[in-house]
C-alpha cells in the first residue's frame, strides 16, 4: 500500500505565558542510553461532529499545547553539548514543532496498525545533522485522513522524558485539551537524585562500589571482534499479539517448577521477556555456547528511599543486564530465562541506583554509554544480535487518550529499526492480552515468529 502525506504547515509552539528562563540540571540518568527522540502514534476514527467539529481539531490541538507547555516548560527548551558527551539543558522558551499534515487515504488502509514504511510519513522525523541546540525536544504531527480520521504522533527527547515522564506530559496536555484542570503538576528538582551536591559535604558515606555490569559492552557474536556488521544488517518489524489464554500458559510454564515452594510467581513482564529471549537466541542460530545479554529498563520511582514524587520529571529508569550462555537458556526451561531477569530487577535498589549514579559522574566520556543510533554513530552500547532489549510499556498510561473527540482506536511505537529493540504493550482488544513490537534482522524474523507461538506449551 502506498500512501502520499502532504504537510500543509508547520508551527512553533511556546507556552502561553513567560516561563522560567534558565539551565535546569539533568541528572546523570538523562545523559546515558538513548539521548534521541522516541516516537510514539495515535489512530483516531472520525469524531462526530456534535462531539467535536473536524475544522476546529488543530485548532483545539494547538491552543492547549501552548496552555501545557506553561508548567512542562522544559520541553519548549532546547539541549546543548558539553565537553565529554554531557549535555546542558537550557530552559530558553525557544518551543515545540507542531507539524499539520493530511492524507488522501484512509484510516482502513492502515489494516491492523503494525508499524510500516509508510508510519514515517505520519511520525514527526528529527534532522540529527543539524546542532543539537536547534532542535526542539519535543515534536508533534496531526494528520488528517479522507475519512476524517486522523493520527496524532510524538517524538519526545529521551534525554528530558523517560517513558513515564513523556506520557505524564501527553495526558496532562490532553486533560487540558478537554477543559481540566492539570492533575499532577511535574516535579523539576534534580537534588532527588543527588545533582549538583557535593557528596562528601550533603550525602551520607557512599555505598559500597557495587558491580555494574550494565555499563560495560554487550556480548559479541563467537568470532567477531565488533558489532560493526551486525548494525548493518536490514531489518523488519513485527507486531505479535498474545490472547489471555496465551498469555497465562507462558506464565504456568514459567511457573512450573516454584508450585509449592511459596515464591512470588514470575511476573507477565517477566515471563514474556524470557520467552521472547530464547526465541531470538533459536532464530539467529546461535551455537549453545554463544554469550548473550538481555536490556531491561527499571523505574527507580518508588526504588529509592523516599520514593520520587508523583509528578518527578525526567529520566528514572536505569537499564540492567541478564546474561547467559544461548545453550542454557534454550535447553532450560522458560523459568531459567525468568529466574535470571527477576535477579537483574531485583539489583535495582536505592543503594544500586546510587552507586550506579557515582559511577556515570566518574566516567569522562558518556558517549561510550550513549545510545545514538539513530545519529548513524557506531559508538555506544549495541543491543542487537546477539543480545536483545526488552521494554515493558505494561504499567504506563498509554491508552485512554482522549482530547475531546473520543479514545483512541489504536496506539503503538513509531517505526523503529534498531535490531533487538522489542516493546511488551497491553492488548487494546483483550483483556489480559499482550501485543510484543518487535525489531529483528529480516533473516532471522520468520524462524522468531514460528518459534514465538510454537513455543507455547505449558
Amino acid at each position: 500500500m502506498s500512501m502520499t502525506v502532504r504537510y500543509r504547515a508547520t508551527y512553533t509552539v511556546k507556552p502561553e505565558t513567560a516561563t522560567w528562563i534558565g539551565h535546569l540540571p539533568l541528572s546523570e540518568l538523562d545523559q546515558i542510553g538513548t539521548i534521541t527522540h522516541v516516537p510514539t502514534i495515535y489512530f483516531y476514527k472520525r469524531p462526530p461532529e456534535w462531539l467535536h467539529p473536524a475544522d476546529a481539531i488543530f485548532t483545539t490541538l494547538q491552543g492547549s499545547l501552548s496552555r501545557t507547555l506553561v508548567p512542562f516548560y522544559p520541553l519548549a527548551g532546547r539541549l546543548r553539548w558539553l565537553d565529554g558527551g554531557r549535555l546542558r539543558h537550557e530552559c530558553n522558551a525557544m518551543g515545540v514543532c507542531l507539524i499539520e499534515a493530511e492524507s488522501e487515504g484512509e484510516l482502513n488502509d492502515l489494516g491492523d496498525f503494525s508499524p510500516r514504511p509508510e508510519f514515517e510519513q505520519l511520525v514527526p522525523s528529527v534532522d540529527y545533522t543539524k546542532p543539537i541546540h536547534e532542535l526542539p525536544l519535543l515534536l508533534v504531527q496531526v494528520t488528517k485522513f479522507k475519512c476524517g480520521g486522523l493520527t496524532l504522533s510524538f517524538s519526545i527527547s529521551h534525554a528530558v522524558a523517560d517513558g513515564p515522564s513523556a506520557l505524564h506530559f501527553i495526558t496532562e496536555w490532553a486533560r487540558l485539551a478537554r477543559g481540566e484542570r492539570l492533575s499532577v503538576e511535574p516535579y523539576y528538582n534534580r537534588k532527588v537524585l543527588w545533582v549538583g551536591e557535593d557528596p562528601s559535604v550533603t550525602m551520607p558515606p557512599p555505598p559500597p562500589r557495587l558491580e555494574h555490569s550494565e555499563f560495560n559492552p554487550p556480548p559479541l557474536l563467537i568470532g567477531h571482534t565488533n558489532n560493526l556488521e551486525e548494525r548493518k544488517k536490514k531489518t523488519t518489524v513485527a507486531m505479535l499479539k498474545l490472547t489471555k489464554t496465551q498469555v497465562e500458559t507462558l506464565k504456568n510454564a514459567a511457573n512450573k517448577d516454584r508450585a509449592g515452594q511459596h515464591m512470588r510467581p514470575y511476573t507477565r513482564y517477566e515471563t514474556m521477556a524470557a520467552h521472547i529471549w530464547r526465541c531470538a537466541c533459536k532464530a539467529r542460530k546461535h551455537k549453545p555456547e554463544q554469550p548473550t545479554a538481555l536490556g531491561i529498563c527499571v523505574d527507580s520511582r518508588r526504588r529509592l528511599h523516599p520514593s520520587l514524587k508523583p509528578g518527578y520529571f525526567g529520566n528514572a529508569t536505569l537499564d540492567v543486564i541478564a546474561a547467559g550462555t544461548s545453550g542454557e537458556l534454550v535447553s532450560s526451561p522458560l523459568g531459567c530465562a525468568s529466574s535470571k531477569i527477576r535477579e537483574a530487577i531485583e539489583r535495582v535498589t536505592h543503594d544500586h541506583v546510587r552507586s550506579a549514579i557515582e559511577h556515570i559522574r566518574r566516567q569522562p566520556d558518556l558517549t561510550l554509554f550513549q545510545d545514538v543510533h539513530a545519529l548513524g554513530s557506531t559508538r555506544g552500547p549495541f543491543y542487537g544480535n546477539p543480545n536483545l532489549g526488552v521494554v515493558s510499556w505494561l504499567t504506563l498510561p498509554i491508552y485512554g487518550l482522549d482530547f475531546g473527540w473520543g479514545r483512541e482506536v489504536h496506539m503503538g511505537p513509531g517505526n523503529h529499526d534498531f535490531d533487538g529493540d522489542s516493546l511488551v504493550l497491553p492488548s487494546l482488544e483483550e483483556e489480559g492480552g499482550l501485543v510484543v513490537a518487535l525489531c529483528l534482522q529480516i533473516a532471522h524474523m520468520e524462524d522468531f515468529k514460528k518459534f514465538f507461538y510454537e513455543d507455547i506449551v505449558d
